[in-house]
């Protein structure tokens, strides 16, 4: 039996692990299907607070994990395939082991959704994004396209105008789906273009180790065209990892959970950290924020419930 189990290990999911483990309720941190999170496929992080030079993304991963250890915070590798939290203690299950707990905190964060092209998982990091805000600063004055039609990607695209020297937005419609005020400041800024109807084929140069340039296919006619960009940003959606807990915890249309009253869910007892239930900021020290938050939330409810 542990008093508190954290699904998930990224941001998020450790500082929650420090948080607990610091008052003693020997959190039991699983890895989750991504160890480490998002962070752990960008290469350096400039706007994590406290590291004026940056740092790499898996090293301040790995910082964060020993922290937690040396507190007293367990690790095990897997992920949760099932839950019951239909009354304390909660059960879950880890890759067909039932462990049982008194407090939960969901911290399983949200994927971003790729084109699934071999040459985007290589150059991921070297090239390809799926974070502007993280990365846009590291292409002054280049060449950027933009994969996406929603508001995220019109954000995305406006951000980037102030680092690139253009941006090309593509699109395998022939309109936006974004919403009226997105799509109109997207167009009329002189720094973006747009290609309709088509999709990305192959992101070059794998063999480089960078991105030299885009192959894009035009659906209607399927003729194929080559760009020279230096950065690719996907931002066609991302997908919370909240699969499990369907139907057991309130969540809005897309599947972030919800929560109230700081990091609580519809269930007492489980609460919620990071981009699993933050669909607007979505960066490293807002989910590592929310972890010291749930962390701090559960040791009340803890402490309250009489563990």
């Amino acid at each position: 039996m542990h008093p508190i189990i954290i699904l998930g290990s990224g941001p998020a999911g450790l500082t929650a692990a420090l948080y607990s483990a610091r008052a003693r309720l020997q959190p039991l941190v699983v890895d989750g299907h991504e160890a480490g999170g998002q962070l752990t496929l960008t290469t350096m992080v400039e706007n994590f607070p406290g590291f004026p030079d940056g740092l790499m993304g898996p090293d301040l991963i790995a910082s964060m994990r020993k922290q937690a250890e040396r507190f007293g915070a367990g690790f095990r590798g897997g992920s949760a395939t099932a839950a019951d939290l239909s009354r304390r203690p909660f059960r879950i299950t880890i890759d067909g082991a039932v462990e049982e707990c008194q407090g939960l905190i969901i911290a399983t964060g949200a994927s971003a959704r790729l084109l699934g092209l071999e040459s985007e998982r290589k150059l991921m990091g070297h090239g390809v994004s799926t974070c502007a805000t993280c990365d846009g600063f590291f292409f002054q004055d280049q060449e950027i396209l933009v994969v996406g039609g929603g508001d995220s990607a019109m954000e995305e695209a406006i951000f980037l105008t102030k680092f690139a020297k253009r941006v090309t937005v593509v699109h395998r419609r022939d309109k936006l789906r974004a919403s009226k005020i997105m799509q109109d400041k997207a167009f009329k800024n002189p720094k973006i273009d747009f290609t309709w109807d088509s999709v990305p084929d192959e992101i070059l140069d794998v063999n480089q180790g960078k991105v030299t340039g885009v192959r894009i296919r035009n659906l209607k006619t399927s003729a194929v065209t080559e760009r020279p960009v230096e950065g690719v940003f996907i931002a066609i959606g991302h997908t919370p990892n909240t699969q499990i807990f369907r139907g057991l915890l309130e969540m809005d249309e897309v599947g972030y959970i919800k929560t109230h009253e700081g990091t609580r869910t519809s269930v007492p007892g489980v609460f919620a950290a990071g981009d699993v239930q933050d669909r607007v900021y979505r960066q490293a020290i807002t989910a590592a924020g929310s972890g010291c938050m749930a962390a701090m939330d559960a040791e009340r409810f803890l402490e309250h419930a009489g563990h």
